[in-house]
């Protein structure tokens, strides 16, 4: 459902378009997402318990495959490019290998007083790793950062100073949400820890200003922010000196929410679970965390959003703003808004993809939508 004000017209129905299948890549890696840097596709993701990075032309044509930390297990679960069209991948590694490497251990920045414990998750995989890529290369460079605690990373974002990384890590009494971030040589700074037991995040975005805005979900008390529904979407604005300045919280008092993407422009994506219901939301906010406008989206797993203007879903259920639309099993769309919200596009995939994977656009390729069923990665672009 869309929400905005009485006085806009009630916009025409808009006709769902057939994406553009640019190829299909076979592949039995786990692949966790990928960017894009000029004309090359870069997958990531883990086989077994070994992080790679494999990098395609847009004819799914295999350019090179780089094991990311070929001596230790290690996962890859996060990645961007930067300005410069270098990749940086994010994950966790041990830095138990025979040739010790350098690495940073730092007394976290702990506000909510979380005791950790070394023991949950994968004992093995308690260092934050961060690979970067040169442009044009295909041979990764591993920043790491050891913790006290098993890791999982989530997401991240790069700019021109650093990089900024999210996800969890493991308490006596469960998952807290978790932050580090990097200056542009990849050294780490403090660590800074969300809750005690049930909190994680999921995405960042790193502002002009040095501060941070985080997204994810808690189903506890957060800087003096007290838990409203069953689980909560929260955002969270933190400073230049790694302290909370802000938290908002949903507020659907029955419901599991979370936010799971977001952009430099604060489209966030998220799920809302209530009952058996379950609903992809698509919000707009504003710079101080205001919405300006949002939808509800009967759906099934993750929801990417990209810039101001787009969603990528797995869709279970009618939407009423287009004419053409009712799926008998999920099925993957994307979304098009103009600066007020109303849907300006939709185009669809084919009902046997099972999973939404990413959305990503620069200015060589445009928009690209990954997909993947049990035997095939498809790559989408606008028709």
């Amino acid at each position: 459902m869309l929400f905005v004000q009485s006085t806009y017209a009630a916009p025409k129905k808009i006709a769902v378009k057939d994406l553009k299948l640019v190829t299909t890549i076979n592949s039995t890696d786990d692949v966790a997402g990928f960017v894009v840097s000029g004309k090359t596709i870069i997958l990531f993701g883990t086989t077994v318990d070994k992080s790679f990075a494999r990098a395609v032309d847009i004819s799914g044509r295999e350019l090179w495959r780089a094991p990311l930390d070929p001596d230790s297990p290690s996962i890859a679960t996060a990645g961007a490019v930067d300005g410069a069209g270098n990749i940086w991948i994010a994950g966790a590694t041990s830095l138990l290998r025979p040739t010790p490497a350098p690495s940073s251990s730092l007394t976290p920045i702990n506000p909510d007083s979380v005791i950790n414990s070394p023991d949950i998750f994968n004992a093995e995989l308690n260092a934050v790793a961060l690979w970067k890529i040169p442009t044009g290369t295909s041979v990764p460079t591993l920043f790491s950062a050891q913790q006290s605690a098993p890791v999982l990373i989530t997401g991240m974002a790069v700019d021109k100073s650093g990089a900024s990384l999210v996800g969890l890590t493991q308490s006596s009494q469960g998952s807290v949400g978790f932050e580090i971030s990097t200056n542009e040589l990849g050294e780490f700074g403090k660590p800074l820890l969300f809750g005690a037991k049930s909190t994680a995040l999921d995405a960042v975005v790193r502002h002009s200003d040095s501060t941070l805005t985080v997204i994810g979900s808690s189903a506890e008390t957060i800087g003096g922010k007290k838990l409203m529904g069953v689980i909560d979407g929260v955002i969270i604005k933190i400073s230049k000196t790694n302290s909370i300045l802000k938290v908002v919280r949903s507020s659907a008092i029955k419901a599991e929410r979370s936010w799971s993407s977001a952009t430099s422009t604060l489209l966030l994506g998220g799920s809302v679970t209530t009952g058996s219901k379950i609903e992809s939301a698509v919000t707009k906010f504003s710079n101080t965390y205001v919405p300006t406008w949002t939808y509800r989206f009967l759906s099934t797993g993750p929801v990417f959003t990209l810039g101001s203007t787009h969603a990528f879903l797995n869709s279970t259920g009618a939407i009423a703003q287009l004419s053409n639309w009712k799926p008998k099993k999920p099925q993957p769309i994307l979304l098009a808004f103009d600066s007020k919200g109303i849907i300006t596009g939709a185009f669809s995939g084919p009902v046997d993809q099972q999973e939404v994977i990413g959305l990503v656009k620069n200015k060589e390729l445009g928009i690209i939508c990954l997909s993947a069923n049990s035997e095939l990665l498809s790559i989408y672009t606008l028709p």
